[in-house]
């Protein structure tokens, strides 16, 4: 399939905060719901609806191992941030980058459950697009290139949509389009220490990750090795985000220095903390904001 074939189209809420319950539709013969979104145009994705969040519940951390430290505390503090932070978003969809492993899609789905908004993942949304169920198989039957034409396909429609968070590829911001694309939006980037995402990996498997994925050799090494050189090519990248969250600054407030103890929720409020700072100092009535954003991609696209 090509990339100018995908014609996605996203079920989400229209404009403004509504009670997070989806919209019906009529079944496509790929299995998506189409529907139409706030503009008209036709849309074609499944989309998780928001659940409320169930705060006594264990928590994995980000290295994995079950928490159930102040659950109550991190609910209240996740729905009361998460209502500062909507009087400011006004519907904007947030758009989460980061190096593979990062937690994009687990924090993403909090954080949407707590906004309000409607959870997608971007790699999910390109192997529904070409009929292929993984990333890997992608690679492997097409190409890197092939993928990546259709991820651009898959942010160009999300980002006419409102209300949403977004979890993106590892490499999504590698292509000056994809940020074009974003800035519409507010974009976080989850920094997370090479080693805990390398440990992380090696832990789950690289079956899934096709840039990481090696015959032989041990896990945690290759892992760091291959991430290493990822992070010094999309480094500078990363950092056009809007907000950046660093795990290692979270780790130090808690009085610890091991981000594995972290958990999704933690970085989830300390998402909603920079965003919140940020979006109060950028709002859309201002009008060198627009300018700074046009800016910055300019700069992107000079990289």
């Amino acid at each position: 399939m090509e990339a100018g074939g995908v014609g996605l189209a996203l079920q989400t809420r229209a404009a403004g905060f509504g009670s997070g319950r989806r919209r019906g539709g009529l079944q496509s013969p790929s299995g998506s719901l189409r529907v139409a979104d706030p503009s008209g145009a036709a849309v074609a994705v499944r989309a998780r609806g928001s659940k409320p969040v169930a705060p006594l519940r264990a928590k994995k951390s980000f290295g994995g191992h079950e928490n159930l430290h102040n659950s109550v505390d991190e609910a209240l503090l996740l729905k009361r941030k998460s209502e500062e932070v909507l009087f400011y978003l006004n519907g904007r969809c947030i758009y989460l980058v980061g190096m593979m492993g990062s937690g994009k899609s687990t924090v993403g789905k909090i954080m949407s459950e707590v906004l309000g908004y409607s959870c997608f993942d971007s790699d999910k949304l390109v192997e529904q697009a070409v009929g292929i169920p993984s990333v890997a198989q992608i690679f492997k039957v097409h190409s890197e290139a092939f993928f990546r034409d259709n991820e651009s396909s898959v942010l160009r429609d999300l980002s006419s949509m409102r209300r949403l968070v977004v979890a993106t590829g590892g490499g999504a911001v590698i292509r000056p389009v994809n940020w074009k694309y974003m800035k519409k939006g507010l974009s976080v980037w989850l920094d997370v220490p090479l080693d805990a995402l390398a440990r992380r990996i090696a832990k789950v498997g690289t079956a899934s990750r096709p840039l990481l994925d090696q015959p032989s050799g041990d896990p945690y090494t290759m892992a760091f090795s291959k991430l290493s050189m990822l992070a010094e090519q999309r480094g500078d990248v990363y950092a056009n985000a809007d907000v950046r969250v660093s795990l290692e600054e979270i780790a130090s407030k808690q009085g610890h220095h091991d981000v594995s103890k972290l958990t999704p929720t933690d970085i989830a409020i300390e998402s909603l903390h920079k965003i919140e700072s940020f979006v109060s100092e950028h709002t859309p009535d201002n009008p060198a904001s627009d300018s700074q954003a046009e800016s910055q991609i300019q700069r992107i696209q000079t990289l």
